[in-house]
């Protein structure tokens, strides 16, 4: 399976919450899609059914394919600490993810590009890995030429979400992961229990 690149709203639809950031087509139909939309009924989901959409949800969050997702997993089970709460925190370390936090990109999709064509330095030397981990006390900056582009202008003149973890200077473009987030730091409405638990069987 290829990156998914469909009908965001969609996904977003099914899973009943806006994970891909604001989108008006959503609100105005924020009933699962289908043929019977609202009407149809829908019986209860098995415990498998309810983690297996977690993950999902978790994915398309995060823009991540199954492999990586499971690499991660195994990365998470293997450090030390809560095996959930680590899994989420190697998503946010993701080169592409901090991007979007620092408001560089609109969304994850965004950053994703802006990485992939060579816009983003990390310590002052250009990385392309969108799944690049980042540590504590790494430097993300946009690259020089990148500086007077009108997306990134565009979305940082819109971005007014501020994180504990991240610092950014709109003079100099370049901002700090500070820190590794803390799971009660990280917005994002995802139950990482279900994935341990589906994952473990």
């Amino acid at each position: 399976m290829a990156r998914y690149t469909g009908p965001k709203t969609k996904i977003a639809r099914k899973f009943g919450e806006a994970i891909f950031g604001e989108d008006k087509s959503f609100e105005k139909r924020n009933y699962p899609p289908g043929q019977h939309g609202n009407t149809r009924r829908r019986g209860k989901k098995s415990e498998y059914a309810i983690q297996l959409m977690e993950k999902q949800k978790a994915k398309y969050t995060y823009g991540v394919l199954e492999r990586q997702f499971r690499n991660m997993f195994k990365r998470a089970t293997a450090s030390t600490g809560i095996t959930g709460e680590v899994l989420l925190q190697l998503c946010e370390s993701r080169l592409d993810n901090v991007v979007f936090r620092m408001g560089i990109s609109p969304s994850r999709s965004g950053a994703r590009q802006l990485v992939s064509h060579r816009h983003i330095t990390v310590n002052g030397k250009l990385v392309n890995i969108p799944s690049y981990s980042l540590k504590a006390g790494d430097v993300v900056a946009v690259r020089e030429k990148s500086k007077s582009l009108e997306a990134i202008e565009r979305s940082l003149s819109n971005s007014s979400h501020v994180y504990e973890w991240i610092t950014w200077n709109n003079d100099t473009k370049e901002g700090t992961y500070v820190s590794i987030p803390a799971r009660i730091q990280i917005p994002e409405n995802i139950n990482e229990q279900f994935i341990v638990e589906l994952y473990s069987k």
